[in-house]
């Protein structure tokens, strides 16, 4: 038997999270996991924050990940990292796009935007794999990438074979998107390599 296993993808309305969870539930249907994902939205129009929960296993009852369940968090930019870093287990990895995107609060003078804000993470021991996702989607051909970027990066850490993503992304993108999102794909798969 195998635990349940729980991922957050955390992000900023309109940056393809729900892409990004599509993908990863079909790759872990196709290898024939019970999966269950929830979609928790913010003011995801105006750019707040959006969380998606996938939890995976042998059977899942529930699609939330509570407090300390989390065994990745997908951050599309570094606050969102922190925001939701309390979900993260003992032991559990945050992927980061090191992006900034000031929240309403900084766009209004209200708020400073937290600069160490990774660095603070680190030093309470979570373990965080900081990537320039937006600069690798570019290089992949468009800034919508990221998403496509850090699903590369997560793939690393599962023991499924890089052609049944491939495979599982051709079955997700729309096919003129295709070739673009294999090389976002593969950037982020080979990001630290």
């Amino acid at each position: 038997m195998m635990n349940t296993k729980g991922i957050v993808i955390a992000g900023v309305g309109g940056q393809g999270s729900l892409l990004a969870s599509k993908l990863l539930g079909r790759v872990l249907v196709n290898e024939g996991y019970d999966i269950k994902v929830s979609e928790v939205h913010g003011m995801s129009q105006r750019g707040g924050s959006v969380i998606t929960y996938v939890r995976y296993g042998d059977k899942v009852y529930s699609p939330v990940v509570q407090s300390g369940e989390a065994d990745y968090i997908i951050s599309f930019e570094r606050i969102e990292a922190a925001r939701y870093a309390y979900l993260l287990k003992t032991g559990g990895i945050i992927i980061t796009n090191t992006q900034r995107i000031d929240p309403m609060p900084v766009i209004m003078g209200t708020a400073d935007y937290p600069e160490q804000i990774l660095e603070e993470l680190t030093a309470k021991g979570v373990h965080i794999e900081a990537m320039d996702a937006l600069s690798l989607a570019e290089q992949a051909g468009s800034f919508k990438a990221v998403n496509i970027v850090l699903m590369g990066q997560l793939a690393k850490h599962f023991h499924i074979d890089y052609d049944k993503w491939i495979a599982a992304l051709e079955q997700t993108v729309k096919p003129k998107f295709v070739e673009l999102n294999k090389k976002a794909f593969a950037l982020g798969y080979q990001f630290g390599n």
